[in-house]
């Protein structure tokens, strides 16, 4: 028997995909809000830690290639979150809300 992804599909088959659509969110522009917000709490050197060191070297592209905000968002949403919680900035967190649940 050929591999289910090979086989033809009838319309009873398809399922419908959970991502209905992203048209319209702009997953980028919240992205780059949300690194200003991260910024501005880990270049306060009050506030930065060994891992926040490494999280903006890692945006800056200073360990290997430079990802992109969201993939970086989208890799250490508990770490951000837990920033946030900590400086209790809820503007911050709210839409980290949004983008985690829009576009991760």
């Amino acid at each position: 028997m050929p591999c289910s992804c090979k086989q033809k599909k009838t319309p009873s088959d398809i399922t419908t995909d959970r991502y209905i659509t992203f048209d319209g969110i702009d997953c980028d522009g919240n992205a780059r809000i949300l690194m200003s917000y991260i910024h501005k709490h880990i270049d306060d050197p009050q506030k930065t830690n060994k891992f926040w060191d490494y999280f903006r070297k890692k945006a800056e592209g200073g360990n290997g290639p430079k990802p992109d905000d969201l993939f970086l968002i989208h890799s250490n949403l508990n770490q951000i979150r837990e920033l946030f919680e900590l400086y209790e900035d809820s503007e911050a967190l709210a839409l980290l809300d949004v983008v985690e649940i829009e576009c991760c």
